[in-house]
């Protein structure tokens, strides 16, 4: 293994770091997950040929590679442990090119979404994929794991938004998939297949995302506060029923919309109470009155914000939750998502396993699009058998409700040995096929999506 290292000082100097900080941090993410063990360099690539050369001296010594950004995932994905090699894309931040014309940009994968989004800003154009945390994460963090944030319900998910990508395949080719055209059906979808795929298909070296104009006219927030997260469910569930669209549309229960409200240093909220935050833009704002409408006659105390520097406020209340869950203890952030219709149940669900378990699960929601956000909050680095046995039964009451294991935050290797009970033995099968194709050696992010067995 000393060969390998010596091998990358060679090919890339000192792009290659062995510090003991820098092999420790790469070993967890966000998920408070740890590797067992420290990897045995960390590059950090500068250039499409760092990379290529990477993967060549990985594929010639049959040496594990994990692809990482700025390590803000929450499933352990970019977690790199003994014997493998982190690949570290966070310098690779430039925005290479923008047309307004065609409504795209191409970009390297390092660079943060709050970054591009104010980068763009000048141009009258925007990306749409709005993640909690886009002051610290990344697009190719976004892509690898298809995180999509508050915005998805009106304007699609990162697969929406993604017209094509370079990719470094595990031999250390370069392929470039997809079209800068807006219509494109040429052979397989690789792009689509790349999104989401977590490192274990190629390392995203580039990307030509889709852009939309900024939203004419201003926005409006309201606020509706519920005596509890069910009413708060079934009255997000009511807007979508009813038709309308907000941009956003957010929950908060109470012991989430608590906390955040601590962190942040504001007024306590209401004891026991669930917020709803629901944002509309462009023509779709006038919807704000019969949202506001809708909300009422289920039951919430409904509020308008008074100006742009209070709904500024209640967003950041928002998108405070994981740093407000973490001062609480140790959290281990989950993630699935159900049919909107079906938030109500899954929150019954949530309140059946407290019960069972003897815990309190602090939940946000993406109301809009049904992605729930669970957190497990315990004590010390291990996670609890308690809780893995919650989680199991959260896993399950969202697939028996027609729901999914993530909805943005990926499989990683949190989640793994849930995989074949929601795709089946046979898909199972198929996908570990496909990542065979692309990764015959099976260097790329190992131990990770695919790590049990069905």
């Amino acid at each position: 293994m000393t060969d390998v290292v010596d091998r990358l000082r060679d090919a890339l100097g000192e792009r290659v770091d062995t510090s003991e900080a820098a092999l420790e941090d790469a070993r967890a993410d966000k998920s408070g997950h740890r590797a067992s063990g420290r990897p045995l360099a960390l590059v950090r690539a500068a250039s499409v040929a760092d990379v290529q050369t990477t993967m060549r001296i990985a594929s010639a010594t049959g040496t594990p590679v994990v692809t990482r950004g700025a390590g803000t995932g929450l499933a352990g994905g970019a977690n790199t442990g003994s014997g493998e090699i982190a690949l570290s894309l966070r310098g690779m931040d430039r925005i290479l090119e923008v047309r307004p014309d065609d409504l795209l940009a191409v970009v390297e994968p390092g660079i943060l979404n709050a970054d591009l989004g104010r980068a763009l800003a000048p141009h009258g154009l925007w990306w749409a994929p709005d993640p909690a945390s886009r002051e610290i994460s990344t697009v190719g963090g976004n892509i690898a794991t298809g995180a999509g944030g508050l915005l998805c319900a009106k304007y699609g998910v990162v697969r929406d938004a993604v017209l094509a990508l370079d990719v470094v395949l595990a031999d250390g080719r370069l392929i470039s998939t997809g079209h800068r055209s807006v219509k494109g059906v040429t052979g397989y979808d690789l792009t689509a297949l790349m999104i989401g795929s977590e490192g274990t298909l190629g390392v995203v070296v580039g990307a030509t995302l889709k852009l939309r104009r900024l939203v004419p006219g201003q926005s409006r927030t309201l606020t509706a506060q519920f005596a509890d997260v069910r009413a708060a469910a079934a009255g997000a569930a009511a807007v979508t029923a009813a038709g309308v669209q907000p941009a956003i549309m957010e929950l908060m229960d109470a012991v989430s919309l608590a906390a955040a409200h601590a962190l942040l240093g504001l007024p306590s909220p209401t004891p026991g109470a669930t917020q709803l935050t629901v944002q509309t833009d462009g023509v779709a704002a006038a919807d704000q009155a019969e949202i506001a409408e809708i909300l009422t006659a289920a039951g919430g105390a409904v509020r308008l914000a008074a100006d742009d520097a209070e709904a500024a406020q209640l967003w950041a209340v928002r998108r405070a939750m994981h740093p407000a869950m973490e001062s609480l203890g140790t959290a281990l952030i989950e993630d699935v998502s159900v049919p909107r219709s079906a938030l109500p149940a899954m929150f019954d669900e949530i309140a059946r396993i407290e019960a069972e378990f003897g815990l309190t699960i602090p939940t946000v929601c993406h109301a809009g699009d049904g992605n729930l956000h669970p957190n497990f909050i315990f004590d010390g680095d291990e996670v609890p058998e308690r809780v893995w046995q919650a989680a199991d039964a959260l896993f399950r009451a969202a697939l028996a409700l027609g729901g999914t294991l993530t909805g943005e935050h990926g499989i990683g290797v949190l989640k793994s040995r849930w995989l074949a009970d929601e795709i089946g033995d046979d898909q199972w099968a198929l996908q570990r096929g496909i990542k065979a194709v692309f990764d015959p050696a099976g260097i790329l992010n190992p131990g990770k999506v695919f790590a049990a067995q069905p």
